[in-house]
């Protein structure tokens, strides 16, 4: 299992070693974070760009396909991402080096007030998908050191999805979107995605990747009836879902710092953002604006900052935020705090408690839940609570075990939370075991182990709800093992898998990615079970749906082989990319943006790529 990097949406905060929160209040002014963390890895497609076949190319052009290599290429030595977040943001390696393609997430911040920012070394990435390689005791020593930068958001299609309160619903982008086939009744009611006439798919659209001076999130992406939503630079952006066109823009006072990845039905969500742009006085505005956003009609609803009793007029600085119903909850290291999602009125006030309780982050989605963190800053104990997302009074309660310094929720309905246990993972996924809890009397159900040498899931260290590369439904956890080899002379291969969530007992579920494909869970579909497929060197990646009661895959889109067009389809880390699909139609985009290198300055660099069937 790997670790995505953190976004920079806050300067670190001091010291060396594991991330630690600061107490409520932090340590003081912030020192600004240096350059590009992301060892991004750029498209590299022939002269006129990329794309399938057709007959009028778009502005820009798309290459004309290329002859596939006899056999595989050769490992570049790249550079990867460091998996294990230390203090400091690294600056990115040279553009057009970077991790090979693999997903998923998470979607965390890391915390602690370097001097100056570290300089990272980085290990070479492994050929193939999901990033499940190990490193050698050396790096992960090196790599412990630096913190990696950025956000997951994503991984799916945001759909209605059912709960118990009609007015309230969500949809989600998360481990647990999708409509759902019978939550406390087993496995049933199928998914809405079926397969079309013709599963071979074409480039749809791009966008141009963005020009900026410095390291730049462009987390969050959403699905409308209308709309492509993409977050680009001091504003959100909506796109034509079939043409690419510009629909309309929300001008953003600040950069863009989080974002939901779930909505309302009728297509709101919510954002935190920078107070202002920066200037010579403040170079890094801070993450204190919480807005709602309407993606229908394109408008920020409203915007305001909050204050907490202990952060006298300063305005608190939120590091995440998600949606349940229509409460917006924003979290972070000096407490939590909630909004009415239409009107913006405040729900509740940031929680620190006298004991030095606060709320880190939610989980939002079908229900409310919080991991909300005590104890002494050496010595912290965590406590997962189900909440009333309207008043944020506590439903339940259950003590994470010592030795857990950060917690994810991986899904609020059913409860599942995923933790490193002791730093026991090894890899610098952030999991070591899952959860599955009781929401409605804080008992723990089942504890599942998740050895990293096995399953290739992923969670951010210290944010909240970034969990991907797996799902839940059918009350069970899907997740992807690791990459083994293959019964071909080429390429490594995977399976998905299943465990019970009140037993913790495996399923006989297997799904197999196939002779030099890796296969990851990107959301459920009613009972279903939504996987992106990651292309070996000569083809293009797929999009599949796995029947939940047989297993059975039926494939919903291939993606063109031609190099060109795979070139860019891989130029995306999914490690880190947020992938969407719908109907026919699938998004890959950026959540971080950097300065180009100039040894990269003709290559053809990307904010967002679409391809379509039929």
């Amino acid at each position: 299992m790997t670790q995505p990097p953190q976004p920079p949406n806050e300067p670190p905060q001091g010291g060396f070693g594991g991330p630690q929160d600061p107490p409520p209040g932090g340590f003081g002014a912030p020192v600004p974070p240096p350059a590009d963390p992301f060892g991004k890895q750029p498209p590299t497609p022939p002269a006129g760009g990329f794309g399938a076949p057709q007959a009028q190319p778009p502005a820009g052009g798309f290459g004309a396909p290329q002859t596939p290599p006899a056999g595989p290429p050769q490992q570049q030595q790249g550079y990867g991402y460091p998996q294990q977040p230390g203090y400091g943001y690294p600056p990115g390696p040279p553009a057009g080096q970077g991790l090979p393609p693999g997903q998923p997430p998470q979607q965390g911040y890391g915390y602690g007030y370097p001097t100056a920012p570290m300089q990272p070394q980085y290990a070479p990435p492994q050929q193939g998908g999901n990033g499940g390689k190990k490193f050698t005791t050396q790096m992960q020593i090196i790599v412990a050191a630096v913190v990696a930068v950025a956000v997951i958001i994503g991984g799916g299609i945001f759909l209605a999805s059912g709960g118990d309160d009609k007015k309230n619903e969500v949809s989600t982008a998360g481990p647990t979107g999708g409509d759902k086939g019978g939550e406390d009744s087993g496995i049933g009611g199928g998914g809405k995605e079926k397969a079309p006439a013709n599963t071979k798919s074409t480039v749809a659209f791009q966008l141009p990747e963005p020009k900026v001076g410095d390291v730049t999130t462009v987390d969050g992406s959403w699905l409308t009836d209308k709309a492509y939503v993409k977050t680009g630079v001091d504003e959100i952006v909506g796109y034509d879902k079939v043409k690419g066109t510009k629909l309309w823009s929300i001008p953003l006072e600040g950069q863009l710092c989080a974002a939901s990845r779930h909505m309302s039905k009728d297509y709101k969500t919510a954002i935190v953002f920078e107070e202002g742009k920066p200037t010579k006085a403040k170079k890094y505005p801070p993450c204190n604006q919480v807005g709602g956003i309407d993606l229908n009609t394109g408008k920020l609803m409203w915007s305001k900052p909050v204050t907490a009793a202990t952060s006298g007029d300063e305005p608190v600085r939120f590091d995440e935020v998600t949606l349940s119903g229509s409460t917006v909850a924003a979290g972070g290291t000096e407490g939590g705090a909630a909004f009415d999602l239409n009107t913006g009125a405040e729900r509740w006030k940031p929680k620190v408690g006298t004991d030095g309780c606060y709320d880190k982050g939610y989980g939002g989605g079908d229900a409310l839940a919080v991991v909300r963190k005590c104890g002494t800053y050496d010595n912290p104990q965590l406590v997962i609570q189900a909440l009333n997302p309207t008043t944020g009074a506590p439903l339940s309660s259950f003590k994470m075990p010592p030795g857990v310094d950060y917690a994810s929720i991986v899904s609020t309905k059913p409860l599942v939370v995923a933790a490193d246990v002791g730093d026991t993972a090894g890899d610098g996924s952030g999991i070591s075991d899952f959860f599955s809890i009781d929401a409605s009397t804080g008992k723990l159900l089942t504890k599942i182990a998740a050895d990293g040498e096995k399953y290739a899931a992923r969670c951010g260290s210290t944010e909240v709800e970034t969990c991907q590369q797996l799902a839940v439904g059918n009350n069970r956890l899907y997740l992807p093992t690791e990459e083994h080899e293959g019964t071909g002379e080429y390429g490594d291969t995977n399976e998905i898998v299943s465990f019970d969530l009140t037993t913790g007992k495996p399923t006989s579920d297997k799904a197999d990615a196939g002779d030099r494909y890796t296969m990851f869970p990107i959301r459920m579909d009613g009972s279903n079970i939504i996987a992106y497929k990651v292309p070996p060197y000569d083809k293009g990646g797929q999009i599949v749906s796995i029947d939940g009661s047989t297993f059975k895959q039926t494939v919903l889109m291939e993606n063109p082989g031609d190099e060109s067009v795979r070139d860019a389809e891989t130029s995306f880390s999914m490690d880190y990319a947020e992938i969407l699909y719908s109907d026919g139609r699938m998004y890959i985009s950026e959540v971080m943006v950097s300065k180009p290198r100039e040894s990269s300055l003709d290559d053809k660099q990307y904010l967002a790529v679409s391809f379509a069937t039929g």
